[in-house]
């Protein structure tokens, strides 16, 4: 039966998904979401990038991180992983993550790669601060976090991320505090909503001007 979901998805993947495969390493049950949410960073079509299945992640469902052992390395050569925790833990009972609706997916996996446009964005030096921030001040956590919604937001994926977060704050089975979690610490799907109408209408507006 796995077999052939994996079969069924991979034959939906196509040739333009497949160019971003580029410096990839992905399971091949979650290739497709992974490769649509790739493809509106193109930006990241040549970086170094390893999603990784994992059995628990520490307060969390996915990860993004520099890989360590390259942070020595210039930064064109720098590369991350996703760690994606191979189950979704409700309350009661679990499921296997990729049995989530694929909007979800490509919502989540948007927002993390919203966090590697950032480090992207980064020194060396600069991320090593970055780790120290993210695990010593929430307020620092909430900023961080923020700016991976913007990359997301600015590159397209403003609908499937107002899905992801309606999804984890709406889903009765999820463990409260995990949900409070997310409430407090990440930008509101309404927010989101806000975001996406401004540059829609800051679209508008420019085409307007060309014309």
């Amino acid at each position: 039966m796995l077999t052939s979901q994996i079969s069924a998805q991979m034959g939906e993947i196509t040739t333009e998904l497949a160019r971003f495969r580029t410096n990839k390493t992905i399971p091949a049950i979650i290739e497709k979401n992974v490769l649509t949410a790739l493809s509106f960073y193109p930006e990241l079509m040549e970086t170094s990038i390893h999603f990784v299945f994992k059995q628990k992640i520490k307060s969390s469902v996915m990860q993004a991180q520099p890989v360590f052992s390259t942070l020595l390395a210039s930064r064109k050569n720098r590369a991350y992983r996703i760690n994606i925790s191979a189950l979704f833990k409700l309350t009661h009972t679990a499921i296997p993550i990729h049995q989530l609706p694929d909007a979800i997916m490509i919502g989540w996996i948007g927002h993390e790669l919203g966090h590697i446009m950032d480090y992207e964005s980064r020194s060396n030096l600069g991320l090593v601060r970055f780790g120290w921030g993210y695990i010593s001040s929430p307020a620092y956590v909430k900023k961080v976090e923020r700016i991976a919604d913007d990359y997301a937001v600015s590159h397209g994926l403003g609908s499937y991320l107002v899905e992801t977060k309606r999804f984890i704050l709406d889903h009765a089975e999820l463990p409260q505090a995990y949900k409070d979690k997310i409430a407090r610490l990440y930008v509101s799907p309404e927010e989101i909503t806000d975001q996406v109408k401004k540059l829609e209408e800051q679209k508008l507006e420019a085409q307007k001007k060309a014309l």
